[in-house]
């Protein structure tokens, strides 16, 4: 898993500054990045999920980052997981709705952040 972490980082590393990027799914149903975010900026990865469907995610960063999974409902913004300062996290979620799922980190700090992601995607 490491090495395929490792490679799919590669691929698609580079420095965010509040961009909405989609969720790419290999063959193996696995999305991983590694990426810098900017201080006072964001990065975010969506996606449609379906109810019944699973995601477990992790991530790890070298500077704290406000966390969050969330969807949009007209108006209102549900989120299944939030923390805020935290640098190390994972976990799993189950879809309970058929929408589009945003896993999303801000630095809210005054030095750029590097952060990896892994989302494993079971159906």
């Amino acid at each position: 898993m490491k090495n395929t972490f490792v490679a799919m980082a590669l691929a698609v590393a580079g420095t965010v500054s509040g961009a909405v990027q989609e969720i790419r799914w290999n063959d193996a149903g696995l999305h991983a990045q590694a990426l810098d975010v900017a201080p006072g900026k964001f990065a975010e990865v969506c996606g449609p999920l379906k109810a019944g469907e699973q995601v477990t995610w992790s991530f790890e960063a070298d500077g704290p980052m406000n966390f969050n999974i969330h969807y949009h409902e007209g108006d209102k913004v549900s989120y299944p997981a939030r923390e805020n300062g935290v640098s190390k996290r994972a976990g799993e979620l189950k879809v309970e709705l058929d929408h589009g799922y945003c896993w999303m980190w801000s630095n809210k700090g005054t030095q750029p952040v590097r952060l990896k992601l892994e989302l494993r995607h079971k159906r």
